[in-house]
């Protein structure tokens, strides 16, 4: 099999904010090649809709941000990690004011809004309710007049390319199906979630776990993946995607009610606890669960979030006029690929930045609207630790490998419901070991490239759910966004740690210093 062959000094593999923004930083340091799987603004950057977190406003500080981060995480965020994030977040939103973003603004101020688990109204908005599209806007528009910057769009990834123990490139399938190999002197990972390994998802079908799955295989290590943030609210509408129905939402003061009208959870409480309350409501036959908006100003419920009304209208549902039937949804993977705070990974030329990466930053329960933040920080720490450890430049090509068979095409549909009943929002033992059970018996090859996008997607997502369910099952207690029905208790004296996967199987690692990386090139 022939490959078409390419050269870079630096790839990064994704498009949304964290891929953007470190392309932005490497741009003065050499060439650099994004690769993305569909076109730049398709990831889940652009879905995000309620905003960034960030302490800018007059009665906030680093210091509130931090500890609401650090409370969010019950008991296993990384400290420095989150040091980093807050600190360092106000210059990078300045940094991007000044690019263009229109972020939102009341009286000449940014308007900031409240959401869960915050202490101050510090989350940062543009155009009402299209925050993370705005901000991909402003990132792409630069990085098309950066000329050292190349974007490669529907190009799916496929596997990294190790040699000697160094990451080296990658592979890739074009919109034509030809294969391609790139090399280059650093490959960033900023590829995004995993959410696709379930059936209810707010995240776009592109999050196929695909940095997840293609950096488990070259043997770099992972963290903390039983840690999937399902989001209480999507739209629940038969025929209809689960479309995010932004926690801000609830910020402005809607209301969340049982079949019976009745209001049954502090809205604004974490993220995990109130997917389960609705989840149990409607388990217990008290479903279905809305969300109610209509005691609010209609014409400001309009003006706040125009994309949430206009897509709701679409599908019969007013929300300044109607209840909004809601269900919880798989939404963001707060574990990842193993780095340390330059986005270093275990593996010497791999980086990694945004969701798929794991600095410990969230711990077991992301707080609200840091996802956002964590991409321009990190992604602009992985641009100067990829151009300063100056890693030679690979000169031959490695031989191409023979592809795999073709997937059989009800095996997506099949993964990601057995990954709703088993990894979902509550869990157990005999639930854990029936994913694995059912994942293996499914045998879908893991041991060679596969020949197109969906047989690449579906070995990903095959691969990921082993490692979610694996690290789920190994951690026998409940926290943050990880429930466990036979271990309901939060248990700090065994499980006051990160879960880290790798070639040498599973262990428990310190809370502050997750990946002690020295390996450079």
């Amino acid at each position: 099999m022939s490959e078409n062959l390419l050269r870079t000094d630096y790839l990064v593999l994704g498009s949304g904010i964290a891929g953007l923004r470190a392309a932005l930083g490497l741009a003065p340091a050499g060439r650099v090649l994004v690769v993305t799987k569909d076109q730049p603004s398709e990831s889940n950057t652009g879905y995000a809709q309620g905003g960034v977190a960030v302490a800018m406003a007059t009665d906030d500080d680093t210091d509130l941000h931090l500890q609401d981060t650090l409370s969010a995480g019950a008991g296993i965020v990384s400290q420095p990690a989150a040091r980093v994030l807050v600190e360092e977040g106000p210059a990078r939103i300045r940094e991007l004011a000044g690019w263009g973003a229109r972020f939102d603004r009341e009286a000449g101020r940014y308007h900031f809004t409240r959401e869960a688990a915050h202490s101050r109204s510090r989350v940062l908005h543009a155009l009402g309710d299209a925050t993370g599209w705005e901000m991909t806007r402003t990132l792409l528009e630069r990085a098309r007049r950066t000329d050292a910057v190349e974007v490669r769009s529907f190009a799916c990834s496929t596997d990294l390319v190790v040699e000697d123990g160094k990451v080296v490139g990658c592979r890739f399938i074009d919109d034509s199906g030809a294969a391609n190999l790139v090399l280059a002197r650093a490959t960033l990972l900023a590829t995004g979630g995993a959410g696709q390994v379930f059936s209810e998802t707010t995240n776009p079908p592109v999050a196929t776990g695909d940095g997840l799955a293609m950096a488990l295989r070259a043997g770099a290590a992972l963290l903390d993946l039983e840690f999937v943030q399902f989001h209480p609210t999507a739209l629940a509408i038969a025929g209809a995607p689960r479309f995010l129905i932004s926690e801000a939402v609830r910020g402005e003061g809607a209301h969340l009610r049982n079949a019976a009208g009745e209001r049954f959870t502090e809205e604004l409480a974490p993220r995990d606890q109130v997917a389960r309350a609705i989840f149990r409501e409607a388990r217990a036959g008290r479903g279905p669960v809305t969300l109610d908006l209509r005691h609010l100003e209609a014409a400001r419920v309009r003006t706040r979030f125009p994309r949430i009304h206009a897509t709701c209208l679409r599908f019969g549902v007013d929300i300044t006029a109607d209840l909004v039937p809601v269900t919880p949804a798989a939404h963001y993977v707060m574990g990842g690929v193993a780095t340390d705070l330059e986005a270093r990974t275990t593996l010497p030329g791999l980086y990694a930045a945004g969701e798929v990466a794991a600095t410990g930053v969230h711990g077991a329960n992301r707080l609200a609207s840091n996802s956002l933040l964590e991409g321009l920080v990190f992604g602009a720490r992985a641009a100067s630790s990829m151009a300063s450890d100056a890693c030679p430049a690979p000169t031959e090509a490695p031989e191409p490998r023979a592809n795999a068979s073709a997937r059989r095409a009800d095996v997506r549909a099949r993964l990601r419901e057995r990954a709703w009943t088993g990894l979902g929002v509550e869990r157990d033992a005999a639930g854990l070991r029936g994913v694995l059970e059912y994942v293996d018996a499914l045998a879908v090859a893991d041991d060679a490239p596969a020949p197109d996008r969906a047989a690449v997607e579906d070995r990903n997502l095959a691969l990921v759910m082993r490692a979610m369910a694996r690290c789920a099952l190994a951690r026998e207690e409940s926290r943050g966004a990880h429930f466990r029905l036979d271990f309901p208790e939060t248990r700090d004296d065994r499980f006051r740690a990160h879960t880290r996967l790798d070639a040498g199987g599973l262990s428990f690692v310190d809370v502050d210093v997750p990946v002690p990386v020295e390996a450079r090139c």
